[in-house]
């Protein structure tokens, strides 16, 4: 099993960044794909950004050109870089990873970030 570890959360205004990491530890040999997740308050938890070892990467449509998502070479953290904050960007962002085709049922505690003026 594979655990995570988010951090990099915090206040911002609109239109500031953050940088947000996960550090994951456990089986990450068997990761071949990193993923961010959000949950605002009320809403489901959504997928962000996915990236794999291969290094493709996927975006939700709406933060297209603002996110990017990394991951290290040792292939046991994973970034997401948030540049153009908004409100609606408020949430709970998590990491997870994907062994097989499978993405992991336990989550961390993620880190908060709230976009506000």
């Amino acid at each position: 099993q594979v655990q995570f570890v988010e951090s990099g959360g915090g206040l911002v205004q609109p239109g500031g960044s953050l940088r947000l990491s996960c550090a994951a530890s456990g089986s990450t040999s068997s990761i071949n794909a990193f993923g961010w997740y959000r949950q605002a308050p009320g809403k489901q938890r959504e997928l962000v950004s996915t990236i794999t070892n291969g290094g493709m990467t996927h975006y939700l449509e709406s933060v297209k050109g603002r996110f990017t998502i990394s991951r290290d070479d040792a292939g046991n953290a994973a970034y997401l870089q948030m540049n153009n904050l908004k409100f609606e960007d408020t949430a709970v962002y998590y990491c997870n990873a994907r062994i097989g085709y499978r993405w992991g049922d336990y989550w961390g505690q993620g880190t908060r970030v709230t976009v506000s003026s």
